[in-house]
């Protein structure tokens, strides 16, 4: 059964959309903040040759890299300035968001409001400067290694001030990429940081598009597995759409008031709990903690000597963790369900909520409120989150299989299908709302001005 404010977005009026001016003026924003993203995907790392990048990446392709790469819109195999792109800061805010829950100074800042928010922005960010220091290191090491393997100078002078510009422009990239998404997310529309990781996945689209058809006509590829590959993506996009807006509604009942006309009257509303309450989270924070040891072992393995201990296990995490892998899969699935509970008891304190409810004197039917409201919620929480878990891994795993198993280029797997099917519904939810609050807008002017012609 559908809300009062679906029907009510359903019945809004796209004819106000020209009269919108603040939020024309969002929508454009947003749209050329990503086209500054865009264009900052094509500006290569000062000291690399990038006409040689191309044939490097080639030679290195497979993998995990062409995952990191998909995630950073294409920047990867350009090495351009935001190459790692802000994987370092998901990663970092992993890390702080599991301190605060265990630490009891970062758990007590956290209740401070908005300025322990801050301070805990402040350290995910220090944390993000080091990783992208970690991670550029590594990265301008393995340009320098690939480059000597293959012959290809794609380095015009290797060395330390290589590796120094690299790790300074690396992290430079990352920063601006998270001050970009702060403005989108302030003066455009949805989540800045999700719209710069959903544009870079679709970017890669053509191209993938194009890989496809070229590999049917070839004959690489069998038509077949192309129509059920479509097929596939179709009735992915349809189901998360079902599971995403699926809701358990909770009846909370209030206590009689008396009306104008003298009638005690109960007040009745419902306290929905979203299905996947973690959203899009888990599978980002999931494949962000399997690329950071990944891409590190990757581009170390060709540099370290095989036959010493360190060397030998560098070359067993890139042969049993790469991607289509047994273990990568069961630790990509872990690491999903263990994230889906995680952050469901971040967004949602059952606590909380049963003492607001006590506070404005709601409750549930048949539940004493207080200590017994906070156990039932948690209770019905714990049971759709089940549900949620399954549903992510089998969206995120199974295409990964698959995509493993046909050798179909690595694009739409189902993390990155999540990502563009629930920013696109987020960002189309918060469109339908400034259009709702313009509308609500126009009826309050039409009434004041009814009430001076009166």
């Amino acid at each position: 059964m559908a809300s009062r404010a679906d029907n009510l977005a359903s019945n809004l009026s796209l004819a106000n959309f020209s009269k919108a001016t603040e939020l024309k003026n969002r929508i454009w924003f947003t749209i050329g903040a990503l086209i500054v993203f865009r264009f900052l995907s094509f500006v290569p790392l000062p000291g690399v040759n990038p006409l040689v990048l191309q044939d490097l990446y080639d030679t290195a392709r497979g993998g995990i890299l062409d995952l990191f790469n998909t995630f950073s819109g294409g920047s990867l195999e350009r090495m351009s300035l935001i190459a790692l792109g802000v994987m370092p800061y998901i990663t970092a805010s992993i890390v702080v968001q599991l301190a605060a829950s265990l630490h009891p100074a970062l758990a007590a800042m956290k209740k401070e409001g908005a300025s322990g928010r801050q301070k805990l922005n402040q350290y995910t960010r220090y944390g993000t400067v080091f990783l992208c220091a970690i991670q550029g290191w590594f990265l301008a090491s393995g340009l320098e290694a690939y480059a000597a393997q293959s012959g290809l100078q794609a380095v015009v002078q290797p060395g330390v001030m290589f590796r120094v510009g690299a790790v300074v422009s690396l992290v430079g990239g990352t920063m601006f990429l998270l001050w970009l998404g702060e403005q989108i997310t302030s003066r455009g529309i949805g989540n800045g940081v999700s719209l710069i990781i959903m544009a870079g996945i679709v970017a890669q689209f053509p191209s993938f598009a194009a890989n496809m058809f070229e590999g049917g006509r070839s004959g690489a590829i069998s038509p077949v597995i192309i129509v059920g590959f479509f097929a596939m993506v179709i009735i992915l996009i349809l189901f998360i759409c079902f599971m995403e807006r699926a809701q358990r509604r909770l009846l909370i009942q209030y206590p009689k008031r008396a009306t104008q006309r003298g009638m005690m009257q109960a007040d009745r509303s419902h306290l929905p709990l979203k299905l996947n309450t973690a959203g899009v989270i888990p599978p980002i924070f999931a494949s962000s903690l399997l690329l950071l040891p990944l891409t590190i072992s990757q581009f170390a393995g060709n540099q370290v000597d095989t036959d010493s201990a360190w060397g030998s296990t560098i070359v067993w995490l890139n042969q049993y963790l790469a991607h289509g892998q047994p273990i990568y899969m069961a630790l990509y699935a872990a690491g999903i369900i263990f994230f889906c509970f995680f952050y469901t008891a971040v967004v949602f304190n059952p606590e909380e909520t049963s003492e607001n409810l006590k506070k404005n004197g709601g409750f549930i039917p048949g539940i004493r409120p207080g200590k017994r409201t906070a156990e039932y919620l948690d209770y019905v929480l714990t049971r759709i989150t089940v549900i949620g878990a399954i549903y992510l891994t089998l969206v995120c795993v199974i295409p990964e299989y698959m995509i493993a198993q046909t050798g179909i280029p690595l694009f739409l797997g189902g993390t990155s299908l999540l990502i563009v099917v629930n920013v696109t519904v987020d960002t189309i939810t918060q469109i339908q709302s400034h259009l709702l609050a313009h509308q609500y807008g126009d009826l309050i002017k039409k009434a004041k001005l009814k009430g001076r012609m009166r």
